[in-house]
């Protein structure tokens, strides 16, 4: 089977990845909008208690701040440098209830479907060769029930000019080439895949970022960055 990943996307972040818990550097957007993420996620799935999956884990800000709420996670990423990132700061924080395997969601898809009560794929789908192919991942691995969570960049010129001319090149929020273009999604693109992988839309929420107050906040405007939560049906 191919390995749905792009290497250069994976040595990208592998590069980078000492400096993952480093909320002055390059990850520093993720250190922000992450509260925000995890309160949304935690309003939906209630973590305390859940078994949840976090695709694309990275160096574990997302997977880290989930078990901390209580939820027994395991997170998953194909680049091995930020998975050992996350390992190393689970251990150093003392964190309960995180681990975190290099497998393919596909793969794991295969070898424990309906095992999680809750998915999350975040920042991530932007990244890979076949996107719709980890969204049926997601809803294979997730409990009839259960909730599948999203975040991706809308594809038009105003993401084009905020996520890519404005955070990599005026605002320096991210290192030049973290994103491409033509892998953004449209969210009728991504809510298609979702359905089609048997999953029913719940909630769409957009995330804003003011320059000047260097603040993030969810809102209904979906025109750049957006978060989609999907259940599976019962």
């Amino acid at each position: 089977m191919t390995i749905n990943a792009d290497p250069q996307e994976l040595a990208k972040f592998s590069e980078l990845a000492h400096r993952w818990w480093d909320a002055e550097s390059e990850f520093r957007p993720l250190h922000q909008i992450n509260p925000l993420r995890l309160d949304w996620i935690d309003a939906h799935a209630r973590l305390s208690g859940s078994r949840v999956l976090d695709i694309g884990c990275g160096g574990g800000i997302l997977a880290d701040s989930m078990a901390r709420r209580g939820a027994q996670v395991l997170g998953i990423d194909l680049a091995s440098k930020p998975l050992k990132v996350a390992q190393l700061h689970a251990l150093e924080a003392g964190t309960p209830n995180v681990e975190y395997r290099e497998v393919a969601a596909e793969a794991l898809a295969s070898e424990a479907p309906g095992s999680f009560d809750a998915v999350t794929c975040m920042e991530m789908l932007e990244h890979v060769p076949d996107p719709s192919s980890i969204v049926r991942a997601c809803s294979t691995l997730v409990k009839p029930g259960g909730w599948v969570f999203f975040s991706t960049i809308n594809r038009n010129a105003k993401a084009f000019l905020f996520a890519i001319v404005g955070a990599e090149h005026l605002l320096q929020l991210l290192p030049k080439g973290t994103h491409e273009y033509a892998r953004f999604i449209r969210p009728r693109e991504l809510a298609q895949w979702c359905r089609n992988a048997g999953l029913e839309l719940a909630d769409t929420r957009g995330m804003e970022y003011n320059p000047v107050t260097k603040r993030y906040w969810l809102s209904a405007d979906t025109s750049v960055n957006y978060l989609i939560a999907c259940r599976k049906p019962e």
